[in-house]
């Protein structure tokens, strides 16, 4: 049975630390921007003032204040003190696959999981778990605390992807379940209909939240490297199906493009941030790109 160490190894510890490390001046701007993303547009009550400092925003000055004072000072929003964060993972029994790769799907998503919560725990913001298949299955309640981590990874150790998936309808079970405003990072290689996962996607966006996918697929799911005649099983349905790889290759590849870019567009036009990613990609370097993307529109 698998345990919480085995996603808290040697060579992944180390690799999240150095994450932190390199990227401490891109996680602050990248948190610090989640912080106000969800709320811009939204008139919100301010808890308390504090010194002006370099690169903060010269509008949020308050110039009453510094008439008084002679100082500037900036309204410190509530919405800036902390973002709470739901990682939302995928449990269908497809996320097990892999085809040469020593992670699965699931192995792979939890290691983003796992350094997404690494450094928002760093920076004191509470995060949460809510793992799900055709139901919720796990749920874990936000927290900050440094034992957090390991309880989101016992918890996951524990998960097996089994059976079939109901992405569209667990989001909107999430919908209904978190309250407030928060961060909602989804875990899943998305391999149902589209349409009403976008949906669900747009309902949770109305709500406030700030949504960031991430697309996980196995390497052999993009590159199609198989050749001749394939024996392709699905795994949710136990369906086979026999294929000449060479004659459909092209079709497929086509096809998985044609998927990620509808979800590349439709997630924009929305708002919610789309990251493609597959197995054969480090996860730290596919993070960071990620976060240095992402401060850049902040």
């Amino acid at each position: 049975m698998a345990t919480s160490e085995q996603y808290l190894k040697p060579e992944v510890i180390q690799t999240v630390s150095r994450l932190d490390l390199r990227a401490r001046f891109i996680v602050e701007g990248f948190l610090s921007g989640l912080h106000a993303s969800p709320f811009q547009g939204f008139s919100v009550e301010f808890s308390e003032h504090r010194r002006y400092s370099q690169g903060d925003d010269p509008n949020d000055i308050d110039w009453l204040v510094f008439a008084k004072t002679d100082r500037f000072y900036i309204k410190k929003y509530q919405a800036e003190t902390n973002i709470t964060g739901y990682l939302l993972m995928d449990l269908s029994e497809s996320m097990a696959y892999t085809y040469r790769q020593q992670l699965t799907k699931f192995d792979y998503s939890i290691c983003l999981a796992a350094a997404l919560s690494y450094l928002m725990i760093h920076q004191q913001d509470p995060v949460g778990l809510v793992a799900f298949g055709e139901k919720i299955q796990y749920s874990l309640p936000a927290r900050s605390k440094r034992t957090q981590l390991a309880n989101i990874l016992a918890l996951l150790s524990k998960a097996k992807p089994l059976g079939p998936t109901e992405i569209a309808a667990n989001l909107k079970r999430v919908a209904a379940m978190v309250k407030h405003r928060c961060l909602l990072m989804v875990f899943s290689d998305l391999l149902t209909d589209s349409e009403p996962v976008i949906s669900a996607l747009r309902l949770l966006k109305y709500a406030g939240h700030d949504i960031i996918v991430f697309h996980v697929l196995d390497e052999a799911e993009v590159t199609f490297p198989f050749d001749g005649v394939v024996d392709l099983k699905d795994p949710e349905t136990d369906q086979s199906l026999i294929i000449d790889a060479d004659g459909i290759r092209a079709d497929y590849i086509e096809t998985l493009t044609a998927l990620r870019e509808n979800y590349k567009q439709s997630c924009r036009s929305i708002g919610v941030d789309y990251v493609p990613l597959d197995t054969s990609m480090p996860f730290d370097r596919a993070l960071l790109e990620y976060l240095s993307q992402r401060r850049g529109r902040f």
